[in-house]
């Protein structure tokens, strides 16, 4: 018996130095991150993602776990901000995660996808949109989102057509993400023949932008697009209104959230326009309808950022890949997600399939404006077409 026991402990010391890991025993959690802003100017969606990807878990697991194995969320704040993802890409390492959602803005995501990449772990970000994300040629890294050409294209039809602009003005934040859609929303504009009369950016660690938008209501601008941030969106709106100024404002997808109402008022904040990926409850898919009713039915109410929802689908689409090809392999994963993952019913939408660089294919915005009880509201007049290809 003592020689039996001596073999025993010999081969558990000979598997744990051929790493072989207890993570690779049947019954042991299957581990996958969630990264995002938890604290901070973004807290409101992280704590979003959390609210949607956690009840997706709990729902697998109640259904048996993937491959016969629960699954464990790990989930760690970034704060948004590039310098704390880094760190929090290190400890997803350590936590031997086989699949990472986030970060949520495109600045926190790109310091994270490169250590992502190194450590071949599955990264899937539900809402960073910067078009340089996927040009670096990180074969395991993929999103669920939508670029930010394409939503450029749209903002600019939504001018032109919509509001029948001539003269605009393009303000951004030079965060990635605002940087990278200005630029697009300036190319488009002029081909579509506008005049870009005015392009500038504000420092976001600002609280007064009275000398810009003093320079903004000098030059007789019909709309001026902003493409950054909730935060900064609604303090913009409320001077303007304390300014007197007239302007015209529309606001790219990072202003899609109802803080951005509650920091500039509801009467600052109306008729204010909002290109956007289609909010959840305006989605009229059985996916989609579903989720809503189960996350209304967990949290007492109804998933209002259409980011929390796409935080799920990364979920979603990381769960399926472990299922579909029986492995919680990264690398077999992103091999599927790239070959032969196609027309997944999605909660936003079918996903027809990943691209070469892992964007997803095809693509939907939808026009809204902030009514004048202060609620984002679908808007009748669509510009045309109203999904770009």
């Amino acid at each position: 018996m003592r020689k039996v026991f001596a073999i025993t402990v010999l081969l558990a010391v000979c598997l744990g130095s051929l790493g072989i890991s207890a993570s690779a025993q049947e019954g042991d959690p299957i581990r996958i991150g969630l990264q995002g802003p938890m604290t901070g100017d973004y807290a409101y969606e992280g704590q979003g993602f959390e609210k949607a990807v956690q009840l997706l878990v709990d729902q697998v697991n109640e259904e048996g776990g993937l491959l016969g194995r629960p699954v464990e969320l790990v989930i760690e704040d970034d704060a948004g901000d590039p310098t704390q993802s880094a760190l929090v890409a290190d400890r997803m390492i350590d936590a031997e995660v086989v699949a990472v959602i986030g970060a949520y803005n495109s600045t926190a995501t790109e310091p994270a996808s490169e250590i992502y990449n190194e450590e071949g772990i599955l990264h899937i970000t539900p809402s960073s949109t910067a078009t340089r994300l996927t040009e670096k040629g990180f074969e395991q890294f993929f999103r669920v989102c939508f670029l930010d050409d394409r939503q450029a294209l749209f903002a600019v039809m939504a001018m032109q057509d919509v509001i029948g602009a001539e003269k605009i003005g393009i303000l951004h934040d030079n965060s990635t993400y605002a940087s990278g859609l200005a630029d697009w929303a300036r190319i488009y504009a002029e081909e579509a023949g506008l005049e870009v009369a005015f392009y500038d950016a504000i420092n976001p660690d600002d609280q007064d932008f009275t000398p810009i938008l003093t320079n903004i209501g000098e030059a007789e601008l019909d709309a001026v697009f902003f493409t950054g941030y909730h935060a900064q969106g609604g303090l913009l709106l409320r001077q303007t209104a304390e300014l007197g100024l007239d302007i015209q404002w529309i606001m790219g997808n990072a202003s899609n959230n109802p803080e951005m109402i509650e920091i500039g008022g509801v009467e600052a904040s109306a008729g204010t326009f909002i290109v956007t990926e289609p909010l959840p409850q305006d989605l009229e898919y059985p996916e989609a309808v579903e989720f809503v009713e189960a996350f209304t039915e967990a949290y007492g109410e109804p998933p209002a950022s259409v980011w929390w929802l796409l935080a799920g689908e990364a979920f979603n689409v990381i769960a399926y890949a472990i299922e579909e090809t029986e492995s919680d392999d990264p690398e077999v994963l992103a091999e599927y997600l790239h070959t032969e993952f196609s027309d997944f019913p999605g909660i936003s939408g079918p996903i027809i399939g990943f691209d070469e660089k892992g964007d997803r294919i095809g693509t939907i915005h939808a026009l809204y404006e902030i009514n004048e009880e202060g609620v984002i509201s679908y808007y009748a007049e669509q510009p045309q077409p109203a999904a770009a290809e």
